[in-house]
């Protein structure tokens, strides 16, 4: 069953049209790469399913509901989380309290708030840094905030942008086992951006491919890797990039 659909969703800026006719769908339990080359549109797709932009043409539908036109609110209580790219917290306070702040989106109180606040941080390795600054933890480390934040909300879909960026290759392998977990323990579906191909190709189940806005090609990764128009607007034309590890879900 399709949790997201998106059909011939577009937006313009002025007379830059950003986002062209694209239409996809994400089945419920899956993680679902999206990507492209930057400037390809892949974010404000992201931002248009939030409805921090609204949407020239088209419509998104989730779970049914047409949330096109919802407020960003309405659609955060109706189950889509989001990370973004430019990881900002509230520097001052501490880590939990950045983690409850979000959780207030669904928790109408302050002790269910810590509750669900205390467990995502568990989920994502930052419990033992719950007390401090989350302006004195390490990218790797408010890059699992940003997680953590968007699972506080309780989501039955989350967009994960950019999340690896930056990353050494041991945080690298932690944020891969952290996104893998969201879907075998928390049951969550998936859509990431992302453009460390180790990440992308090795735990989606399938990816969407877009360049100058517009879909080019949709299928499995070893599919989607070796589609001639991807690697010429992508991925370039080094052959490391579409085999071994990369190639593999």
């Amino acid at each position: 069953m399709s949790i997201l659909v998106l059909e011939n969703l577009t937006k313009a800026f002025g007379g830059l049209v950003a986002v062209n006719n694209v239409s996809l769908e994400v089945k419920e339990g899956e993680i679902f790469g999206l990507i492209g080359p930057n400037g390809s549109g892949k974010t404000t797709i992201f931002n248009t399913i939030n409805h921090f932009y609204l949407a020239t043409k088209g419509r998104i539908i989730f779970k049914g509901i047409d949330i096109t036109n919802k407020k960003t609110f309405e659609i955060a209580r109706l189950g889509i989380g989001r990370t973004f790219q430019k990881v900002r917290p509230l520097k001052r306070l501490s880590v939990e309290d950045n983690v409850m702040a979000a959780a207030f989106a669904r928790e109408s109180t302050f002790e269910g708030s810590r509750k669900v606040a205390r467990e995502v941080l568990e989920f994502c390795h930052l419990g033992e840094v719950s007390h401090m600054p989350a302006g004195s933890l390490p990218i790797a480390g408010r890059k699992r905030l940003e997680i953590a934040k968007a699972l506080a909300t309780r989501p039955s879909l989350i967009l994960l942008d950019e999340t690896a960026a930056g990353l050494n290759p041991a945080e690298l392998d932690e944020a891969i086992d952290i996104i893998k977990k969201i879907r075998s323990e928390l049951g969550i579906t998936i859509i990431i951006v992302e453009h460390i191909m180790k990440v992308i190709m090795n735990i989606s189940d399938r990816i969407h491919a877009i360049a100058f806005g517009a879909t080019i090609t949709e299928g499995t990764p070893k599919e989607v890797a070796s589609h001639p128009t991807v690697i010429e607007a992508y991925l370039g034309t080094d052959a490391t990039l579409v085999g071994g590890d990369y190639a593999g879900a």
